[in-house]
């Protein structure tokens, strides 16, 4: 068990899916024969977290009762969407003030968990901690790396895709960014300043933000 609170980011459009979120929230959408949502939840409850929240915008009065039901807490964005810094930042009332696990509703694992991996590396003096996988691991997902890992420290470019998966530390989220933003101009600035901690996931990992990810990730978990 952990006493790191995970925040779940559900509340995007899932643009990149088409015709299958014109009236359905990408965490809904099955894999596997369950939505991708509780693929996410249960990673969660095995790593023995126990405080969840959720954020969503798109469609909530769809996937609002589906995340109650599974002991998700709420935390809806409006009238605008605040991407995943911003939706951090607004769901912190539900967090607290320490470290927090956040992870992507559209993707799929194999291998041992990532969270509690995150959680046995992590350490108190980290601002960020990402789970990322080489190209070769990485299903679904087209184009270049987005990180290079040198002693435990990420820097921009390089093989490595990033999972969705991290810990960061509220104290990383600066006023400067405003109230919409994404996570992404923050790992930016710490790997500036060779603050941005990685690791590489021993098993597989499936982007599932597209049509073709679902065959993708069926594919691998059908292999494992």
């Amino acid at each position: 068990m952990t006493d790191i609170p995970l925040m779940l980011f559900a509340a995007g459009f899932g643009t990149r899916m088409g015709p299958l979120t014109e009236g359905r929230p990408k965490p809904m959408i099955p894999v596997a024969g369950r939505p991708l949502v509780d693929h996410a939840v249960a990673l969660a409850r095995e790593a023995g977290i126990t405080r969840i929240v959720a954020n969503t915008h798109y469609l909530p009065h769809l996937i609002e009762p589906h995340l109650e039901a599974l002991g998700v807490a709420i935390s809806r964005e409006e009238p605008e969407i605040l991407d995943t810094g911003g939706g951090l930042l607004h769901a912190l009332p539900h967090l607290g003030a320490g470290p927090v696990f956040t992870l992507n509703t559209d993707a799929v694992w194999t291998g041992p968990n990532p969270l509690a991996a995150l959680a046995a590396a992590w350490s108190d003096g980290m601002d960020a901690l990402l789970m990322c996988v080489p190209g070769p691991c990485a299903h679904g997902r087209a184009g270049p790396g987005d990180f290079a890992l040198e002693k435990g420290r990420l820097t921009r470019g390089g093989d490595l895709v990033y999972t969705g998966a991290q810990i960061i530390h509220p104290r990383a989220l600066n006023a400067e960014y405003g109230r919409v933003f994404s996570l992404s101009r923050v790992w930016t600035d710490l790997a500036e300043r060779g603050a941005l901690h990685g690791m590489v996931h021993e098993g597989h990992w499936a982007d599932v933000g597209h049509p073709g990810g679902i065959a993708a990730a069926e594919a691998m978990l059908h292999d494992v």
